[in-house]
């Protein structure tokens, strides 16, 4: 027997937990074993994975456009070829070009710098200025593999020991509590109020910030997530500005997650950066430090395999910007083609262009689609008994509340399992639907709740209903008090 054990490893590994491919999702794939090896073994045909934001792999469709780009990139020879003009739209074929021009032997197996491609990071930059109508900086861009290595390398910078706190909404997108405790910090939690839609109130961020201090706690940054995740609310542009008071009174760097940002389905709410924001305040680079995290994994693009994205740095000294590009320099760069990716997403075909009636086309019937999907869930939740379910604004996700019997509860305690998480293997084993327990996301206590995703194909969510108010009706018959 191997000698390392439980007790001889990093203790911060023992406490990160990440719950959207947690226990649940571990079982499900038992589950989808099952079937594939004895069809008709379980009361359902095929497992439904509604736990986390991986829009390909539930049948969403990557853009044209992107896909033509990146596979010129990747074999630049089909360029030369007479038959190409006939395969790929001329605006693909254009980037492409232009896109290779910029990579150092045209080569996008090779490594690049560290903060990404020069070039890339200024289309992005442009790309930036487009959106908020404010200058962006490429030097301030750090193309990153996807979203989270952008998190933990800002965790790392920001966190000494476990007396340096960052301020996390809660529920939260368990990213940040696993970062959090990976790198030894302290989470400290500011609660979003369910009554109000996920409101985010800046009387709770002054009282947690001072009960914090009050522990020795020295907290060192506020993460904001826009639109939300798990609760899919979209912020409103008076709230922004007071979270960016709030954070220039405190001396706080500002950890703005807007990976989300195209994914806004309500007419009276609108996505505007955290940096944007502040600067429309009157607020410098002197003034406020911000960090935006942006990904190819979300959007209407849901390209998560590829793992591209960025983070764009703000309002930071010199003299910490090079101790952020030493520790983006030891993992080298990020991959080439989530680079490339990151650029098309900022700057994608325009008014004019070859492709971009097919891409407006192909872009307007996804986040349609998803707004459909996320209002037929929230209706056939709201219709369930004992559950409320905020609507959903903006993002991948619902994250309904359940009132569950003291029956329920009592039979949980049991099976030494978190009510909800009880609650959630029960819908798995009966129906097949894969949703993540409340309690991985943090949530008030004594209250329950789970998070689904709005992502199986359109055609799918009638299942999806049928089977889950089937099941909730005869879960209650059951636990009734």
């Amino acid at each position: 027997m191997a000698s390392l054990t439980l007790d001889a490893i990093n203790t911060k590994v023992l406490k990160c937990e990440y719950a959207v491919r947690g226990e649940i999702v571990t079982l499900a794939q038992q589950l989808q074993q099952d079937l594939q090896a004895n069809p008709g073994s379980h009361p359902f045909d095929e497992i439904l994975y509604c736990n986390i934001g991986n829009p390909q792999s539930l049948g969403q469709q990557p853009i044209t456009f992107f896909r033509e780009v990146l596979a010129l990139c990747d074999h630049p020879s089909i360029l030369a070829r007479s038959e190409t003009e006939g395969l790929f739209s001329i605006d693909a074929i254009k980037r492409a070009q232009q896109i290779l021009d910029q990579i150092p032997g045209k080569a996008t197996g090779a490594y690049s710098h560290s903060q990404g491609i020069k070039g890339l990071r200024d289309t992005i930059a442009a790309g930036i200025e487009a959106r908020d109508k404010f200058p962006a900086d490429p030097n301030d861009i750090f193309l990153t593999d996807g979203a989270s290595p952008a998190v933990h390398m800002m965790m790392q910078l920001l966190i000494g020991s476990e007396k340096d706190g960052i301020m996390c909404p809660i529920p939260q997108y368990p990213l940040y509590s696993a970062s959090i405790a990976l790198h030894g910090g302290t989470l400290v939690p500011y609660y979003l109020d369910e009554a109000t839609g996920w409101g985010l109130e800046i009387s709770e961020l002054r009282k947690q910030l001072q009960a914090a201090k009050s522990w020795g706690i020295n907290v060192r940054a506020l993460v904001v997530i826009n639109p939300g995740n798990p609760t899919g609310q979209v912020l409103a542009e008076g709230n922004q500005r007071e979270i960016v008071d709030f954070c220039k009174e405190e001396g706080l760097v500002l950890l703005a997650d807007e990976v989300y940002q195209e994914n806004v389905y309500v007419a009276d709410k609108k996505f505007h950066s955290f940096k944007k924001i502040s600067r429309s305040m009157g607020y410098g680079e002197e003034d406020i430090s911000i960090v935006s995290f942006q990904s190819v994994s979300k959007g209407y693009h849901g390209e998560c395999g590829k793992r591209g994205g960025y983070m764009e740095v703000t309002g930071f000294r010199p003299e910490i910007r090079e101790q952020i590009y030493k520790v983006a320099s030891v993992n080298l760069c990020s991959n080439i083609s989530g680079q490339i990716l990151a650029s098309l997403v900022m700057c994608p075909p325009k008014v004019g262009d070859d492709s971009y009636g097919s891409y407006s086309a192909e872009k307007d019937a996804i986040l349609s689609s998803l707004a459909r999907r996320a209002k037929t869930l929230e209706d056939a939740l709201n219709s369930l008994e004992g559950v409320k379910c905020n609507k959903t604004e903006g993002a991948m996700y619902l994250f309904p509340r359940i009132h569950l019997p003291q029956k329920a509860i009592k039979a949980a305690e049991a099976a030494k399992t978190a009510p909800d998480a009880f609650y959630c293997r029960l819908l798995l084993n009966a129906t097949g639907i894969v949703v993540v327990p409340g309690s991985g996301f943090g949530q008030v206590t004594g209250t329950w709740h789970f998070r689904c995703t709005i992502l199986p194909q359109e055609e799918k969510i009638p299942a999806i209903v049928s089977r889950l108010t089937d099941f909730h009706k005869g879960f209650m018959d059951q636990y009734r008090d």
